[in-house]
């Protein structure tokens, strides 16, 4: 059974999205509530809940997301000027779609907790 989230919703389609990145492991796409002038959230399309149900076998996604950001941020210019990346874990840890996912933060100095001044 398909997982049923708002982000494999904008993995196939259903809801639209500003879409900057595709391959096949992985998608990024423009947050509708930003929290920066860049807020660009990239999801692997395998369903993984949160960052505690990522097996060892899994670890690749992991650096999959990683890189995927650092090279949006070389590719858009902003690499050099610094941004932010954030994965949430469950409720306390500011989660609120259940499935992996990396946000990408930049375009401004940043305050402490992820938000541009």
């Amino acid at each position: 059974m398909p997982s049923d989230t708002i982000f494999d919703k904008i993995i196939r389609r259903e809801i639209p999205a500003d879409i900057v990145f595709e391959d096949e492991h992985l998608i990024g796409f423009r947050d509708i509530a930003p929290q920066a002038p860049v807020h660009v959230l990239f999801v692997p399309k395998t369903p993984i809940a949160t960052l505690n149900d990522v097996q060892p076998s899994q670890a690749e996604v992991l650096g999959r997301l990683a890189i995927a950001a650092a090279d949006f941020a070389k590719q858009q210019g902003f690499a050099q000027d610094g941004y932010r990346v954030v994965i949430n874990c469950n409720g306390h840890g500011g989660q609120t779609v259940f499935q992996v996912h990396l946000h990408l933060l930049a375009g401004a100095p940043l305050g402490r907790f992820g938000t541009a001044r």
